[in-house]
Order: C-alpha cells, then sequence, then structure tokens
C-alpha cells in the first residue's frame, strides 16, 4: 500500500510540475524534485518550538492555502493535545521533525538524558504517524561530538535567522527574509508567535512573486542531490 501511494504521489506531483505557470506557487514531492530539473529558486521555511494550537492551525491554514510546504521541528512536550495537528502536517505534504521534548541544550547531556529529549520525542511522532525516521534540529543550534555521534538522523540548521523571538516586529521579520532569501536557503521562524505566523506567510506571498518554490527540507536536499547523513549537520542546499 505503501510502495503504491508513493508511486501515485509521484506521478501526481510530476504531472503538477509540468503544468505550472511560472508564478504558480505549488510545491512538488522529494520523490519528483529528485527526477526533475527545477529551474526556479527553492527555499525550505522551518518552525521551531510547535505545535501550538492557536497558532500552528492557522499556519497550517495559510500553507495550505498558498500550497506551500514547511518543515515543523516538535517539542516533544507540545504534543499531547495536539496530535491531530501533527497528522495533518503530514497529510498536507510538511516535513516532520525533532526539537527534543523539553527544549534543552542536547550538548553535555548523557546517553540516558539524551534518549530521554530525543528518543522520548521520536517515540511520541512513531505513535502518531506510524512511521521513523525525523529530522533533528537541536536546540538553540548548539552541537558537540557527543550530539553528533548520538544522533541517529541529520542534524538541521539554518542559514537564514530573523531572531523573529526577540522583538516580535512582523515587519523587521519579513524584510530581513525577503531581502536575504536565495535559491538553497533553510530559513528559521517560530510557529508559536502569531507574528511570526503573519511574517511567514507575508514572506511566502513576497518569494512567490518571485518565483520561489517552497519545499521542505527533504525535498531541498533531494533537488540538490545531496544524501543526507546522520549525525552530520546542514545549514543550508545551495545550487
Amino acid at each position: 500500500m505503501k510502495r503504491k501511494r508513493k508511486a501515485a504521489l509521484l506521478i501526481l506531483a510530476l504531472a503538477l510540475f509540468l503544468t505550472l505557470g511560472p508564478g504558480d506557487p505549488k510545491t512538488v514531492t522529494a520523490e519528483a524534485l529528485a527526477q526533475v530539473e527545477v529551474d526556479r529558486p527553492l527555499v525550505a521555511l522551518t518552525f521551531d518550538d510547535g505545535p501550538r494550537r492557536s497558532t500552528t492551525e492557522a499556519l497550517l491554514d495559510g500553507l495550505a492555502q498558498r500550497g506551500a510546504h514547511a518543515t515543523f521541528f516538535l517539542v516533544g512536550e507540545m504534543i499531547p493535545g495536539n496530535e491531530d495537528l501533527v497528522e495533518r502536517m503530514e497529510q498536507e505534504g510538511h516535513q516532520i521533525g525533532t526539537h527534543s521534548y523539553d527544549h534543552v541544550y542536547l550538548t553535555g547531556l548523557n546517553a540516558r538524558d539524551f534518549s530521554r529529549q530525543v528518543d522520548r520525542t521520536e517515540s511520541l511522532l512513531t505513535g502518531i504517524l506510524g512511521r521513523t525516521g525525523f529530522f533533528l534540529r537541536p536546540p538553540y543550534g548548539k552541537i558537540d561530538a557527543a550530539v553528533e555521534k548520538r544522533s541517529d538522523s541529520p542534524l538541521i540548521l539554518w542559514s537564514i535567522d530573523p531572531e523573529d523571538w526577540d522583538d516580535k516586529n512582523t515587519d523587521r521579520i519579513v524584510e530581513h527574509i525577503t531581502a536575504n532569501a536565495g535559491d538553497g536557503d533553510v530559513i528559521l521562524l517560530h510557529d508559536i508567535y502569531p507574528t511570526s505566523v503573519e511574517a511567514a506567510l507575508r514572506v511566502v506571498d513576497a518569494l512567490h512573486q518571485k518565483g520561489f518554490l517552497f519545499v521542505t527540507v527533504e525535498e531541498l536536499a533531494c533537488q540538490r542531490h545531496v544524501e543526507l547523513t546522520p549525525g552530520q549537520t546542514y545549514r543550508s542546499f545551495y545550487p
């Protein structure tokens, strides 16, 4: 069943891609992007610290309206009670990753505490989605040799950080991202702030007008023919 679904999605995505116009905002799947030469710039919107119903739900609504994919790095303690949002992310083509359980530094942890932070969150996601394979974004972007060794997934950081948590100024966040975004960038935002949700959707609108496609981290890596390695850090996927 899973193979048939993947094949159907691939055929549909390829057909969709071939019919895209210059200003069409729709995205395609990772499998399709790996097999099609895309002549438009690609960026990955990523969101940390959720899910939070009051903001994440509105963000998902806006992304669906715009045909944009994103990657959500979820905090384990935020998942209970928001299982339906996690399922919706998956169903709508977004990528889901882990961001620890309590949003603590992973550096300096012993093996048991690292497992409590990362494996516990992955287990929650597996229980909801019935699968494994979740990329890891360490809180605060802090990585050491032990984190690299213990991680059984790629470590995803970012190339553009508007520090949306600081002044929560939507106009400034939008200006920072749109002025700096280029083909292959990974953009960091937080879907727990209403100002960041508004900024994200304005960024999608603005960059769509410039011909950008919004894809997941995995889709972006596939298009760049990058084989992601567990324990290795990735900040961008430039051409």
